[in-house]
C-alpha cells in the first residue's frame, strides 16, 4: 500500500502558490533521520520531519531564505540547493553523524506541470542542481538517455523489481518513489490481543488487514488503515497475501494458527510470520512443521513469541506495544541496509 507525498506536495503548492520541500539525501552515521526524510514549508506552516532538533531549525531557516528569495533569471524555474549539515557542535547536537539535504522550490506552475501525471509506482527523478524539471517515471521504457549510466540503471532496476524502489542519490541525481511504502500485515484473531495490536498500531506505516471467521469480534469502528475480513478458513487469507506482507497469528484456535502458519511458510514468500505461543505451542508447532515436511530454514524463520525478546508482559497492550517496536526495528534495518547497499553502488561508480 502507498500513501503519495507527491500528491500532497502539488496540493500545498497549488494553495499557497509556492513551496520548499527538504529531503535527507544522505545521512552518515549517527544521525536522527534517515535518507528519503522529508519535509515541506508553506508561507504559514510546515508539514513532515527531519528528525527535529537543530537540524530542523536550521533547515526550516534555509527553506523559508529560499521560498522568500523574489525569483530571477537565475532561480526563476526548479530551484535547488544542497547543503551539509555536520551533526556536532555547530548545531548543538551531539549525535555525531553527517546529514545532507536537498531544498526544492516548487512554483505554483511547476507544481501544475506534473499534475496530470499518473504518480501510481512511479519514481520521481531530478539531479540536485537547479535548471532540470523533475521527471515522473513510471516505466522502464520512460527512462531518459541524457542521465548518468548509473541513474538509468537504478531507475530501471527498482522499475522491474530487481532492487528495492527507495529514496537514492547517485550520481548528483536524487530518485525517490512518487508513494510513500506503507507495509502490508495480515493479522490473524480479533480478540482481546488483537485489538490491542490495532490500536499499537494506529499511526505507523502498516496497513492492517484483520481476519476472524466471526465478524462479531471487530469492534464497531476501526482506524482507516485497518480492513475487516471474514473468512471461515483463515489460512486462504494467508495463500493470496502480497508476497512481502507480515503474518501475525493470534486466533482462538490452535488449529487455525497451526494452519495458518503451515500455509505462510509453505508459500515462503513473507516479510515476518509470528505467532503468540508457549514453550509448549511452539515445541508442538515446530514438531508438526517438521512432520509436515516444512524445511528447517523455513520453520527458524518463525517468531514465536512475538515481540521484542527484552519487551515481554502477558496483557494484551504490553504484547501489542512490544510487536509494534519489534516491527519497527525491523523496518529500521532494513532501510540502514538499503541504504549501505546504494552507497556501496554509489562508489562502485564513481
Amino acid at each position: 500500500m502507498t500513501q503519495s507525498w507527491l500528491k500532497n506536495l502539488l496540493e500545498l503548492a497549488t494553495v499557497h502558490g509556492g513551496v520548499v520541500r527538504v529531503s535527507v539525501i544522505r545521512a552518515e552515521g549517527s544521525a536522527p533521520c534517515s535518507v528519503g526524510s522529508a519535509m515541506v514549508l508553506t508561507p504559514d506552516s510546515f508539514h513532515g520531519t527531519i528528525g527535529g532538533g537543530a537540524l530542523e531549525l536550521a533547515a526550516l531557516d534555509a527553506a523559508r531564505a529560499m521560498l522568500e528569495q523574489p525569483p530571477d533569471a537565475s532561480n526563476s524555474r526548479w530551484q535547488r540547493a544542497v547543503r551539509d549539515f555536520p551533526l556536532g557542535p555547530a548545531l548543538a547536537q551531539c549525535c555525531g553523524g553527517h546529514v545532507r539535504l536537498l531544498f526544492e522550490r516548487f512554483a505554483a506552475s511547476e507544481a501544475g506541470s506534473l499534475a496530470d501525471t499518473d504518480i501510481e509506482d512511479a519514481l520521481i527523478v531530478r539531479p540536485v542542481a537547479s535548471g532540470t524539471p523533475v521527471e515522473i517515471i513510471s516505466s522502464r521504457k520512460g527512462d531518459n538517455d541524457t542521465w548518468p549510466l548509473g541513474v538509468r540503471g537504478a531507475v530501471r532496476d527498482m522499475l522491474s523489481g530487481a532492487r528495492p524502489s527507495a529514496a537514492t542519490q547517485i550520481d548528483g541525481w536524487f530518485i525517490e518513489p512518487a508513494n510513500a511504502k506503507r507495509d502490508v500485515m495480515f493479522l490473524y484473531g480479533a480478540g482481546h490481543v488483537g485489538r490491542a495490536v490495532v490500536n499499537a498500531f494506529a499511526g505507523l506505516p502498516f496497513d492492517i488487514y484483520w481476519i476472524d471467521t466471526d465478524a462479531k469480534r471487530y469492534p464497531d469502528t476501526v482506524p482507516a488503515s485497518v480492513h475487516p475480513l471474514v473468512s471461515a478458513n483463515p489460512a486462504d487469507a494467508a495463500r493470496h497475501a502480497p508476497g512481502d506482507a507480515w503474518h501475525v497469528v493470534m486466533t482462538f484456535s490452535h488449529a487455525i494458527d497451526f494452519d495458518v502458519c503451515h500455509t505462510v511458510l509453505a508459500r515462503g514468500d513473507f516479510a515476518y510470520l509470528g505467532v503468540i505461543a508457549s514453550k509448549t505451542k511452539r515445541g508442538r508447532f515446530i514438531r508438526r512443521l517438521n512432520d509436515a515436511g516444512v524445511a528447517d530454514a523455513a520453520i527458524q524463520r518463525l517468531q514465536a513469541p512475538i515481540g521484542l525478546p527484552d519487551l515481554r508482559g502477558k496483557e494484551p497492550a504490553q504484547i501489542a506495544v512490544s510487536l509494534a517496536a519489534d516491527f519497527l526495528f525491523r523496518r529500521q534495518e532494513r532501510a540502514i541496509v538499503a541504504a549501505r547497499n546504494d552507497a556501496r553502488t554509489e562508489q562502485g561508480g564513481a
